[in-house]
């Protein structure tokens, strides 16, 4: 039913690849912390950097969980499920980090995401994650579901912010510079882009 992978490449990083939707999975040190789960999406978003690499850009949001755990513990794992065709999960167990905007590493990684316009959706940061495990399971218990198309609402909302509104639409939020759990998260004010 299981299987482990040495790297992703081949029929698994094709797979991965095609999916609408993947899911992110934090969580802090503490036993008693929060854990996150989180679905992410907008087409162009995801890449696969090498065969043990992978990113996804970190856009505007309501927290910021995954960034909070991955600076205190680096600890991540992204799923993928098959809602169509043959069934199929896909897990990355692994370490990741964000990138963030003043990184002079920001602008090569944004290279990997010609689809995007960053500025339309108020990008944070690029969370790298390094494949630790990699392993897919057969998914038969995952429902059929169609995909229509990306829901452009994100795009529309923070279109329209340029790096001092969208720092000060992150300082009015509780969960973006502290976690839930009190751990620090984004750096604020944000810092501006280097591309």
């Amino acid at each position: 039913m299981g299987k482990t992978h040495e790297c992703i490449e081949g029929r698994l990083r094709s797979f991965i690849e095609a999916q609408p939707v993947f899911f992110t999975a934090t969580a802090p040190l503490s036993a008693d912390g929060t854990v996150n789960l989180s679905p992410k999406g907008l087409k162009g978003s995801f890449a696969v950097l090498d065969d043990h690499t992978v990113a996804y850009l970190d856009f505007a949001g309501s927290n910021a969980e995954t960034i909070a755990h991955l600076r205190e513990n680096g600890r991540i794992t992204l799923m993928w499920c098959a809602f169509q065709g043959p069934p199929n999960i896909v897990r990355v167990h692994g370490r990741g980090e964000p990138v963030f905007r003043d990184d002079p590493r920001f602008g090569e990684l944004l290279g990997h995401f010609p689809e995007i316009d960053p500025a339309q959706h108020g990008l944070r940061a690029i969370i790298v994650v390094t494949a630790e495990l990699v392993r897919d399971t057969c998914g038969y218990a995952v429902p059929f579901m169609a995909y229509e198309a990306d829901r452009d609402l994100h795009g529309k909302r923070f279109a329209r912010e340029d790096d001092a509104s969208l720092s000060a639409y992150f300082t009015k939020k509780e969960h973006i510079a502290t976690s839930l759990d009190g751990l620090p998260g984004l750096p604020l004010p944000l810092p501006p882009s280097t591309v």
